[in-house]
């Protein structure tokens, strides 16, 4: 099977790999011919999962390598990229770095919102119902986001994506011309109950990611940051209210359909090709023209 990657010895490291938007971006990547090096972070139960879809790339004819293992500690990194050194033997280098890292605080702010509300008629009947989804769901979790939640949080889902971009810099693993994508939100500029500390994340992850765009340019890196529509993932399903809106966005998009990973996974590899290379420090919508709606 070839692909336009194929034999370019390029490889695709990608930090949260092994499910969701990350699991579709692999997959792309490797049927165009690209080695993969996948990062992530998984029980036993999941990690069998995860196992299993690797088998439907044994036809793609690429080198892949896994490691579960935790990528926000620093010893972690380290012994990532001392594996990913010896298997690049000097030889390949890495194209494309995808930071799909989703490890976060999902707390309210409050735990527990008004227990009035008012009377509502049929315009509001919907956000109503909403309000009193989320406020039976809060009263299970009463805990509240802390300045430490908040900081975790921004470490582990922004901040971690400039010290893998140093460490591979000055590794030196880098191809002459690298991609760099970062997966941003809505919610880096829109308000979600229990999403601040990922909101917040989000927003300094493509405030980085714009830094790196510029400063790491004359090494040949360009950094992008994609924004998916609401994605049915596991991610997603864990924040309170999903239901909700997946139906919102169903109903808000011109296709009225959610966003697959292998959406975002066809622009990701778009992104990848030499004729992008004049694409750097951007957001690109990747939503069907939902966040217009």
């Amino acid at each position: 099977m070839t692909g336009y990657f194929h034999n370019k010895n390029y490889w695709a490291l990608i930090l949260g790999g092994s499910s969701g938007i990350g699991w579709g971006i692999a997959k792309k990547m490797a049927e165009e011919g690209m080695n993969l090096f996948i990062v992530h972070r998984d029980r036993k139960k999941t990690a069998a999962v995860f196992s299993e879809n690797l088998k439907s790339l044994q036809q793609t004819d690429v080198t892949i390598e896994t490691l579960n293992i935790d990528a926000l500690r620093e010893e972690g990194r380290q012994d990532v990229l001392d594996l990913l050194a010896e298997k690049l033997e000097n030889k390949g280098k890495v194209r494309l770095l995808v930071h799909s890292i989703a490890r976060g605080n999902l707390k309210p702010i409050i735990h527990k919102p008004p227990t009035h509300w008012p009377e509502s008629d049929d315009k509001t009947e919907l956000y109503w119902k909403i309000a009193r989804d989320l406020e039976a769901t809060h009263e299970k979790n009463r805990s509240e986001l802390t300045e430490q939640d908040f900081h975790m949080t921004i470490q582990a889902m922004a901040l971690s994506l400039l010290d893998w971009v140093k460490d591979l810099h000055n590794r030196k693993l880098f191809a002459e011309d690298a991609r760099v994508i970062s997966l941003t939100s809505e919610g880096s500029h829109k308000a979600w109950r229990s999403y601040a500390a990922v909101g917040a994340a989000k927003a300094v992850l493509e405030s980085v990611s714009r830094s790196i765009a510029m400063e790491y340019a004359p090494f040949g890196i360009r950094c992008n940051i994609v924004q998916p529509g609401v994605t049915d993932t596991e991610s997603l399903r864990m924040i309170p209210g999903s239901e909700h809106l997946k139906a919102n966005a169903t109903i808000r998009n011109p296709f009225h359909r959610l966003t697959t990973p292998e959406d975002v996974a066809d622009v990701v590899y778009l992104l990848s090709r030499d004729e992008a290379a004049w694409i750097n420090g951007a957001i690109i919508p990747v939503d069907g023209g939902e966040k217009n709606s």
